[in-house]
C-alpha cells in the first residue's frame, strides 16, 4: 500500500457510499490538494448521480466492486442497515493489501473483518455533519490488523474536513452519541432559544442572528481560550443577575439530567444498529 507523505495521497481511493457524508469528503479533499480528481472514484446506484458527481467534480463513477477493485483504500460511508449487503458485493477484490475505512455508526471493524477475507486491515470513523463546511469532529480507531500506518492514512484523508482524534473503539458508541449527534443537540438548544427571543417579543430573525453568534462566540472561546467550560460559565455569571436566574431555571427543570439521559440513549441505539 503506497502511503505518500505527510500531506498527500498517492494511490487510487473510493468512496463507497457517495451520500452526503461522501461527497463532502470527496469535496473536502479535492480543495485541500491532498488528492486530484484521478486519484478518486466514487461508488453509486443511479447513473444521474454519477453524472453529478463528474460534472461536480471530474471524478470516476463506478458500482462498488468495480470502485473496490481499482481502489487501495475503501472508505465505506453508507448506512449502517446497508453494510452487510456492500460487504458482500466488494468481497471479492478486497484483500489484506487494501485499507477499509468505515463511516458507519455502530458497525464494528470485526464485523466488517468476518464479512472480508483474509486479514483486511480496518479503520474505524465517526464523523458529523460539519464535514459541510470542514469543521468535522472525526474520532478514528483500528481494528485488529489495522497499524498505526493505517492510521495515519485515516488521518491525512479526514484532516482537510476537520478535526480527528484517536480513541479505542470501546469508546466508539458513546463518541457517535456525544460528538456524532452533537450539532443535532446544538441546533435543538438553539431552536429554543430562538423559540424563547420570540416569546419575549423579539423578531424571528433577530433572534436567530443574537443566538448564531452567541453559540459561534462562546464555541470560538472555548476552543481558543483553553479555559474549561464551567469557568467560562462562571465569568457571565455575576452574583444575582440574569444568567444564574436562568441558570437555576435550567438546573430546577432537570436540562443538564435530561443532556445526560439523551446522550446515553444515542450510545444505546448506536449499539443496537451495531447489532443488526
Amino acid at each position: 500500500m503506497a502511503t505518500g507523505d505527510a500531506d498527500s495521497i498517492t494511490y487510487v481511493i473510493a468512496i463507497l457510499g457517495a451520500g452526503q457524508m461522501g461527497e463532502a469528503l470527496i469535496s473536502g479533499l479535492l480543495r485541500s490538494g491532498v488528492v486530484v480528481p484521478a486519484e478518486i472514484v466514487a461508488a453509486v446506484r443511479r447513473p444521474e448521480r454519477a453524472e453529478q458527481l463528474h460534472d461536480a467534480y471530474g471524478i470516476e463513477a463506478l458500482t462498488a466492486l468495480e470502485a473496490a477493485t481499482k481502489a487501495e483504500t475503501l472508505v465505506i460511508t453508507v448506512k449502517p442497515q446497508d453494510m452487510a449487503v456492500l460487504l458482500d458485493e466488494i468481497r471479492p477484490a478486497v484483500t489484506s493489501a487494501n485499507l477499509v475505512i468505515s463511516v458507519a455508526a455502530g458497525i464494528t471493524t470485526a464485523f466488517i473483518g468476518r464479512r472480508l477475507a483474509g486479514d483486511v486491515p480496518v479503520v474505524r470513523v465517526m464523523s458529523n455533519t460539519p464535514v459541510l463546511v470542514d469543521e468535522a469532529m472525526s474520532v478514528i480507531s483500528a481494528g485488529q490488523h489495522a497499524t498505526d500506518e493505517h492510521l495515519r492514512v485515516a488521518e491525512r484523508l479526514l484532516r482537510p474536513v476537520g478535526k480527528v482524534l484517536r480513541i479505542p473503539e470501546s469508546q466508539q458508541d458513546a463518541a457517535t452519541a456525544l460528538s456524532g449527534s452533537g450539532p443535532a443537540y446544538v441546533y435543538f438548544l438553539v431552536e429554543a432559544m430562538v423559540d424563547a427571543g420570540i416569546l419575549l417579543g423579539m423578531p424571528r430573525g433577530n433572534a436567530l442572528e443574537m443566538v448564531k453568534q452567541a453559540v459561534f462566540g462562546a464555541a470560538t472561546m472555548l476552543r481558543d481560550s483553553g479555559e474549561h467550560p464551567v469557568l467560562l460559565r462562571e465569568a457571565v455569571t455575576s452574583p444575582g443577575g440574569t444568567t444564574i436566574s436562568a441558570i437555576r431555571e435550567l438546573e430546577r427543570h432537570g436540562v443538564r439530567a435530561a443532556v445526560l439521559a439523551a446522550i446515553e440513549a444515542a450510545r444505546d441505539r448506536g449499539r443496537e444498529l451495531g447489532a443488526g
